[in-house]
């Protein structure tokens, strides 16, 4: 389960674009961030992950992205739901063979 989102999307939307238009511009690139976040009232560091992740599903940075991850991440659970299932039919083929054994040794 998720954690509870401490700002809400539009907001973390917003500062995104408004951090990623001034770092276009070579001369509000440095601090682009800061100034945001204090304008906005969101941690400069959390506004440069958020922007760092926007790069990244944008296309711009090589990183696995915020879809690839859920993804990633939907297909582990399902492997780990197969393989249990699989022990279970294991276990069980397991137990009606012997029990098949021992019904034809009496």
């Amino acid at each position: 389960m998720a954690a509870p989102r401490k700002y809400p999307e539009e907001l973390r939307d917003r500062a995104v674009r408004m951090a990623l238009n001034l770092r276009r511009d070579p001369a509000t690139r440095t601090g682009a961030l800061r100034r945001v976040g204090e304008q906005l009232g969101i941690n400069p560091e959390t506004l440069r992950n958020w922007v760092t992740q926007a790069e990244i599903d944008q296309g711009h940075r090589p990183e696995t992205t915020s879809e690839e991850t859920r993804r990633i991440t939907e297909l582990e659970r399902e492997v780990k739901e197969l393989r249990r299932a699989n022990e279970i039919l294991r276990t069980a083929s397991a137990f009606f063979a012997a029990a098949e054994l021992d019904r034809k040794l009496r």
